[in-house]
């Protein structure tokens, strides 16, 4: 059986190729959506649905159709569910025909290209908008549920980007079709359609910016404990973060490492956990300075406050108020694969974090770094020595 998986548009005629109208033309029956299918004219036999092993089961019971046509929202290769039906409709003769995407019509609308944008869905699916739209000057969204563009503007005001241009297009090619530009902080309060556009410009979003380490006068620290910079550069690259892991740092302090991770790899998801209310206010100052907004504060004390975090890839301990067995034990539980790096200067923690390390069975890397910084003694410099420390790089065996 013939079968055309076909963009159609935005869903107004108007906007289909010559192509598209053609093979719906050829086609004996006509599958998709409701109000795709309301769009199409004619008597065609019709069945309503989105699913792709309904749609795969529909066929074989309708082996007298010659040719089909599944019709899907503007382009197949753009968020659409032509990659899971090309995967059941293996028995077939499967014809792609592109359509115009929702990111090239409110582009051309705006009058702008849309090669250097970044691309996210929010509609039945979680991204990081932040991190795209901080590394980019163009972001293109695609809402939906409770992700609407009310909503996300208010997480880009929130999040220090208030000041970001935001397009949102609703009901796009049709008569009623709308296009609102203004600023993010402008549109939290506005009513959109759930499913609607979005192109967000961040006029100076820093995509090259990669960062090797922080120093430590670049944050704001007051009296708040910081694992110092040349300690918190080893740790995070023994860290080996990836794009889309969730990080926690345990006894977070004034952020320093939280940050140097968001800021290495803007595609995670950081959690800050400390119980010191001061500190969590510095951590808060810093995701502002730094404009690193997927750190995300949790304020509490290890491992209570881990209980309801999503399940962890990588943690950093700095510091775990003699609770670092429970903290492990709560960790471990979530998924018995997460990777850490605990920080240890005093003998103590380096006795409990060797324990742990034989009660959990896991397997350690021990590094131990002792360095000094130059002050000024009259018209000499000195070295001072720092604390030494203890790195323990741990992974199940």
């Amino acid at each position: 059986m013939k079968v055309y998986l076909v963009g159609i548009g935005m869903g107004n005629p108007d906007t289909m190729t010559v192509q598209a109208l053609h093979a719906i033309e050829k086609s004996d029956c006509l599958i998709g959506a409701k109000r795709m299918l309301d769009s199409i004219a004619g008597e065609k036999p019709r069945f309503f649905c989105c699913d792709a092993n309904e749609i795969a089961g529909y066929l074989e019971q309708h082996l007298e159709y010659h040719a089909v046509a599944v019709l899907l929202s503007g382009d197949v290769g753009f968020y659409s569910g032509t990659k899971r039906l090309t995967e059941v409709l293996v028995n077939h003769d499967v014809e792609l025909i592109c359509g115009v995407s929702s990111v090239q019509y409110l582009c051309a609308k705006r009058q702008l290209s849309w090669e250097d944008a970044a691309f996210v869905s929010l509609h039945g699916r979680q991204q990081n908008l932040l991190a795209a739209v901080l590394q980019h000057k163009k972001t293109f969204v695609l809402t939906g549920g409770e992700n609407t563009p009310a909503s996300l503007c208010t997480l880009l005001t929130e999040s220090g980007l208030g000041d970001t241009t935001v397009t949102v297009g609703e009901r796009l090619s049709y008569p009623e079709e709308k296009i609102t530009t203004s600023f993010a902080k402008e549109l939290v309060d506005q009513n959109f359609a759930p499913l609607s556009a979005m192109l967000v410009e961040n006029f100076s979003a820093n995509r090259d910016y990669q960062t090797h380490g922080i120093s430590d006068e670049e944050f704001i620290r007051a009296d708040v404990p910081m694992t110092k910079q040349e300690i918190r550069h080893l740790a995070v690259e023994q860290l080996k973060i990836k794009e889309d892991d969730i990080v926690y740092d345990v006894g977070a302090g004034t952020g320093s490492v939280s940050i140097e991770i968001a800021k290495r790899c803007p595609g995670c998801k950081v959690y800050a956990i400390e119980k010191n209310p001061a500190a969590v206010e510095l951590i808060c100052q810093n995701i502002k300075r730094f404009s690193s907004h997927n750190v995300l504060v949790t304020p509490g004390q290890a491992p209570q406050a881990l209980q309801e975090l999503p399940a962890p890839d990588k943690v950093f301990i700095g510091g775990s108020s003699g609770e670092l067995t429970d903290i492990f034990q709560t960790i471990l539980n979530k998924n018995p694969k997460t990777e850490f790096v605990i920080t240890a200067v005093s003998l103590e923690t380096i006795a409990q974090v060797t324990q742990c390390i034989k009660n959990f069975c896991l397997q350690a890397d021990i590094t131990q770094i002792s360095s000094a910084r130059t002050r000024k003694l009259g018209s000499y410099h000195m070295f001072t020595g720092q604390n030494p420390v203890m790195i323990f790089s741990c992974r199940a065996e």
